[in-house]
């Protein structure tokens, strides 16, 4: 008998600001179609070429459908099915033994942002109860915005700021180290209708991307010189007179100190810095200094460097140098994030004693042999994260337990001693809220899960059964869970219950429309911006290093195709993506007799992947780009871009450093 059709709305999980509201069509308990929400008012109906595809994805013949074991040596990818009860019964043997012999801190709980959600996800922590119990090292979350988060919060109190919806307002917007086009299209449509009331667009990328072809104006900076480039402009503002000095008195601190370091940045010295163009730097410094309001968007990639934090800190000096967060409009846009006020509670009270904290970008060095259990999940880190050949080698110790759950078998499940099945978004409950709009958002599965996948929440709980532990809060429900993440109490929360997000979709934050933050002050200890007195411009490693054999700075965008790791095994968009390429200039490709379509080596004393040439002056002379992404076992040479990348840390925060590399490129021999 039929089941008839079902409409189920849902949410993205992806690591990406626009979080869509979704509708997937149900027929006799089978998902046949996924469309962007038409009623929501940022998504509007419409996903990204990745998500598209998404129900394909879910259905996929490499999809992980039960427990395994390991059988081959560890990096071969062998394994054999195992029903659920021998899974949990040999982790809670070798997790109890690792606790009674090493301590709880031998365990590193490693997990990624493959989902945001705040039950099943990152952003709840999702798993984090069952770790204090036990004792378990902390895990840092430092790969995607850690430096921009603590610059940010630096001077304004929060990584919070614009609505993006307010950038129909602005009448000039900087786009600036952001690919919006790749990265979060949605905000586009924002950006056209102020276009259309004659806002001027410019992009301010090392890359000329497909958001760069489409803006009025391109600048193409040299990587990591971007607050250098920030002081110029502001250095322009106070030549025209047009800072906001009411606003510079009654809402800011330190703006004297500020003062003496713009002044120490005119446009001929930031022109020898950002490798601009004196006359474009000066030109938008006049735009700037006499169009209110102007709104700025600058994501993770600007912050990907040794000066990250500095670099957002500075840039974030603008609106208040200009008093652009007087209007709606105007400030800058990083990460809605520090407006959501939910409550996690990951019960830190449980911890019989204080416990380290291992940082997720530094796998290759942290995971030493006082680890004696990695457990990942919603990450790959053999792919995804820095230094790859030293996290090859750390992942093949015999004496480390390794724990997998994943939904693919991915470069990280090959070095798996037990991989579990985990659920795909239609197939569980979630709670989301996205970091480029304004809106809570409800995911209802759709379907039932396939094979025996089980859901981050439901795997963390019957594990506890499985050992005998008895807190009670680890057998909370997800809908449990949902309702004590909206108790917080939050003026933003008021009115927005799990039974409204289940009915309707999505609700936006108790917030006005159009929302202008800051206008009851900064939630820092002044209520002021603090403009601070550190330096204001903390070069990259590659704008101040000598560059001797490596002569290249590489930056590893994100792909077009791909978002971080996930769907680079589709066999589409891994056709549509071309496998790895390179962006080389002209000017570098002869000099290293490299042509387009041609295979290059490129290296470093980290290591060396394989990549096409493509040759285009969409990169300056001395810059090369990459897309992350790639999986290694997919990819000729059995290497990715991040064999080349260092672990090192930026300024603040611990933040990664995916786009300040040195290398060099020579031709393949075979």
């Amino acid at each position: 008998m039929s089941l008839g059709e079902l409409r189920v709305l849902g949410a993205c999980p992806l690591d990406c600001p626009d979080t869509c509201s979704w509708v997937v069509t149900v027929q006799d308990g089978k998902a046949v179609k996924m469309r962007g929400n038409p009623d929501h008012p940022y998504t509007r109906g419409a996903l990204c070429v990745k998500v598209n595809r998404y129900l394909e994805h879910t259905q996929a013949p490499d999809r992980i459908l039960h427990p395994m074991r390991r059988i081959g040596p560890k990096g071969s990818g062998r394994f054999e099915r195992i029903s659920w009860d021998e899974a949990l019964e040999e982790i809670s043997v070798r997790l109890r033994g690792i606790v009674d012999e090493h301590g709880g801190a031998a365990i590193w709980p490693y997990v990624g942002t493959g989902t945001l959600g705040y039950v099943q996800g990152s952003e709840g922590v999702a798993g984090r109860r069952f770790w204090n119990v036990l004792g378990a090292s902390r895990h840092f979350l430092n790969i995607c915005s850690a430096a921009g988060n603590t610059g940010l919060s630096r001077i304004n109190g929060t990584p919070g700021g614009m609505d993006p919806e307010t950038f129909a307002l602005s009448k000039l917007i900087l786009l600036w180290g952001t690919n919006t086009l790749t990265s979060g299209h949605h905000l586009w449509k924002f950006i056209q209708d102020a276009r259309a009331d004659g806002a001027h667009v410019v992009a301010i990328d090392p890359i000329r991307t497909r958001t760069a072809e489409q803006a009025d104006e391109h600048l193409p900076i040299r990587p990591g010189t971007d607050a250098a480039l920030a002081l110029g402009l502001m250095n322009v503002v106070l030549s025209e007179g047009m800072e906001d000095r009411d606003y510079l008195e009654n809402h800011t601190n330190g703006w004297e100190n500020l003062r003496a370091e713009i002044l120490r940045y005119p446009p001929a010295r930031v022109a020898e810095i950002t490798g601009l163009p004196e006359p474009d730097i000066r030109a938008l410094g006049v735009r700037l200094a006499h169009t209110r309001p102007t709104g700025i968007r600058a994501t993770m990639g600007i912050q990907r460097h040794a000066g990250g934090g500095t670099t957002m800190r500075t840039i974030a000096a603008i609106p208040g140098v200009t008093g652009d967060w007087r209007h709606p409009g105007g400030g800058i846009a990083y990460s809605t994030s520090g407006h959501i006020h939910l409550n996690i509670d990951t019960r830190d009270d449980l911890l019989a004693e204080p416990v380290r904290t291992l940082t997720m970008t530094r796998l290759a060095d942290e995971l030493d042999e006082s680890v004696k259990c990695l457990w990942v999940y919603a990450a790959n880190p053999m792919s995804s994260t820095a230094d790859q050949n030293r996290i090859r080698e750390k992942l093949l110790r015999e004496d480390l337990f390794t724990v997998v759950m994943e939904q693919f078998p991915t470069d990280t499940v090959d070095y798996a001693d037990i991989v579990l099945p985990a659920t795909m978004q239609i197939e569980h409950t979630d709670l989301h809220a996205g970091y480029g709009h304004m809106y809570l958002m409800w995911n209802e599965p759709a379907v039932e899960p396939p094979g025996e996948c089980l859901s981050t929440a439901e795997t963390f709980r019957r594990l506890a059964r499985h050992m005998g532990l008895t807190e009670p809060s680890l057998y909370d429900s997800d809908l449990e869970l949902a309702e004590q993440l909206l108790s917080s109490g939050h003026p933003s929360l008021t009115g927005i219950t799990v039974d409204r997000l289940r009915k309707e979709g999505w609700v936006r934050l108790n917030v006005p429309q159009p929302f202008v933050p800051f206008t009851d002050g900064f939630p820092t200890p002044s209520g002021r911006m603090e403009f601070g007195s550190e330096p204001a411009y903390v070069p990259s490693h590659t704008a101040s290093a000598t560059r001797g054999a490596y002569p290249l700075t590489l930056i590893t965008p994100a792909s077009h195709t791909f978002l971080n790791t996930i769907f680079a095994n589709n066999p589409e968009l891994l056709r549509r993506s071309k496998g790895p390429r390179i962006l080389v200039n002209p000017a570098d490709a002869s000099r290293r007799d490299l042509s387009d379509g041609q295979r290059a080596r490129v290296f470093n004393d980290n290591g060396e992947f394989e990549a096409v040439v493509e040759v285009s002056d969409k990169v300056q002379p001395g810059v090369v780009a990459s897309t992350k992404g790639h999986w290694r076992k997919l990819s000729r040479g059995g290497s990715t871009a991040n064999a080349v990348v260092d672990a090192r840390d930026a300024d603040m925060g611990r933040g990664a450093v995916y786009h300040d590399n040195l290398v060099e490129l020579s031709p393949c021999t075979s």
